[in-house]
């Protein structure tokens, strides 16, 4: 097999078992939701994959064009898509070490809140975070950071 052949499989092997894991979660997650509530859960969820993926495309589909981003409670770090895409393009192609890992999810109406673990080196402890996620429209429209 060719090098080209061998890097396009792995990548869709991936995002195969990327799809796979969001789908197992899913199931054993979020038993007694609401509708709204799944939805709020699969955005934050859809979202999370393509960070940990580094696919900027997958993960700004998730979020409004008019998205807000705080440091809590608010202090508006960043609004609208283009100036979120520059921000995290440039992250995702500088930490190649970079992995969220979730480590405690709770959803309400259009609210989910996320306890993460952010890993940008490998010799470093993670920050760790809480991310607020408002959704309206089955978008992320705003995010509030917890550090």
């Amino acid at each position: 097999m060719n090098p080209s052949k061998s890097t396009t499989m792995k990548k869709l092997i991936l995002m195969m078992l990327l799809v796979l894991n969001t789908l197992f979660f899913f199931a054993q997650s979020n038993n007694g939701l609401t509708e709204n509530e799944k939805t709020a859960w699969q955005l934050a969820q859809n979202q999370l994959d393509a960070y940990n993926a580094r696919d900027i495309e997958a993960f700004l589909i998730n979020y409004s064009d008019t998205v807000k981003i705080y440091n809590f409670p608010n202090q508006l770090v960043s609004e609208g898509l283009d100036n979120m895409r520059k921000g995290y393009a440039d992250m995702f192609a500088n930490t190649p070490d970079l992995h969220c890992k979730l480590v405690n999810r709770m959803v309400q109406g259009n609210t989910v809140i996320d306890q993460e673990a952010v890993i940008f080196r490998k010799n470093e402890p993670p920050l760790k975070a809480i991310a607020i996620y408002k959704i309206e429209n089955n978008k992320i429209q705003e995010v509030f950071f917890i550090q």
